[in-house]
């Protein structure tokens, strides 16, 4: 039977001495991290009640201050256009205003501008929530306009029907529809002519998809 000489019974003491110094040492840093955390709760938790408390009032209240908004918008109000273009129907929010110029003399017979509140000059460089027009090109000949903004990325098209005019397959195209503006616009044919229903920024894409699209409608 070995015995363990006394270098090797000092070494196991040694080794079992610094394990138990390790464990103090941990459950040392332990304790304090603990005492530090629960004196910085004690010492602060009403100040951090209260800004939770403030946080959560500032979201309820935008939330709130949202819904309003879209009631606001309600009911819709109407444009019906001239019966040679297509008597095109647009439902827009009733906290917009517009200015369509309707005018069989021009090359585009109907151009529409709509807008919260007011609609700005129109000659600015305002992003307009709401522009629509009846152009005389041909549907084919307005598409192809987008052809390089297309290739190179700025704008994804996609085949597009209205949900009240199935039956005319057209075009929506996202991305940079109008130079140094992002938005939405739909393209539909016409007869001879090409239908733009655009919205020039993309904090006016929500209406586009949820009020104006839904509601379009006019006689191919």
């Amino acid at each position: 039977m070995k015995r363990l000489d006394q270098r090797g019974s000092s070494t196991a003491l040694i080794i079992a001495f610094v394990l138990t110094l390790l464990l103090f040492f941990g459950a040392a840093g332990f304790g304090v991290w603990a005492f530090a955390g629960r004196q910085d709760y004690k010492n602060n938790v009403e100040p951090k009640i209260t800004a939770a408390v403030e946080i959560a009032k500032k979201e309820t209240s935008t939330t709130k201050d949202n819904e309003f908004v879209e009631k606001e918008k309600q009911p819709l109000k109407d444009y019906i256009g001239p019966q040679p273009y297509g008597s095109l129907l647009v439902k827009y929010p009733k906290t917009w205003s517009a200015y369509v110029n309707e005018s069989s003399q021009s090359n585009t017979p109907v151009d529409g501008y709509l807008h919260p509140n007011y609609v700005p000059g129109l000659q600015s460089s305002a992003a307009f929530a709401l522009r629509v027009q009846v152009v005389s090109d041909a549907y084919d000949q307005v598409l192809k306009q987008f052809a390089s903004l297309v290739k190179g990325g700025k704008v994804k098209v996609t085949a597009y029907s209205a949900a009240k005019v199935p039956s005319i397959v057209g075009s929506r195209l996202d991305g940079q529809i109008v130079p140094t503006k992002q938005g939405s616009m739909v393209l539909f044919p016409l007869r001879d002519k090409t239908l733009k229903v655009w919205t020039e920024a993309s904090q006016f894409v929500g209406d586009f998809d949820t009020n104006i699209l839904p509601n379009l409608s006019f006689s191919p």
